[in-house]
């Protein structure tokens, strides 16, 4: 009895079974990003689109957004990167603009943007879809109280008055 329980006590776990591994997790958000993939090409969101850039790599994605009816930017369409950490839903990804976009909230330069929900106000309930949407609502209507360009902050004021 003795030597059965040593050998139990004595025989490391399955890697798959310790808790916090790299491949349990990189396997959750594999999962979850395929998950997102599925719900976005099944969606009718209009103006939005984002896949990733290979099959090999799912943390890489390419997406686009046109600019809403009715705005500045209505009738133009912008390309986005978007990477995925590994920690992902848990840390937002980091997205940036591929193509140039004169706006407030928008670093003309480094493509970087200044929106709440990517920062402070990440939560893991949003998805790829809650975002493109929620930076299509961006160009439309900007935040002024935190902008990342303050020409296209400026000109934005001037046009409302």
């Amino acid at each position: 009895m003795e030597q059965i329980t040593t050998s139990l006590v004595a025989r490391p776990a399955p890697k798959s079974a310790v808790s916090g591994s790299g491949g349990d997790v990189t396997g959750s958000v594999t999962k979850r990003l395929s998950n997102e993939l599925m719900t976005l090409m099944m969606s009718s969101s209009p103006g939005i689109s984002a896949f990733p850039k290979s099959d090999a790599n799912l943390f890489e994605w390419v997406g686009t957004i046109e600019g809403a009816v009715g705005t500045y930017y209505g009738g133009m369409s912008f390309k986005i990167a978007i990477h995925f950490p590994p920690n992902y839903p848990y840390v937002p990804p980091v997205i940036k603009f591929e193509s140039p976009c004169f706006h407030p909230n928008v670093d003309i330069g480094s493509g970087a943007i200044c929106l709440d929900i990517l920062q402070d106000k990440w939560s893991a309930v949003y998805s790829v879809q809650t975002i493109l949407l929620s930076l299509q609502s961006l160009l439309g209507e900007p935040n002024n109280a935190s902008p990342l360009n303050t020409d296209a902050s400026n000109l934005w004021e001037v046009s409302r008055m």
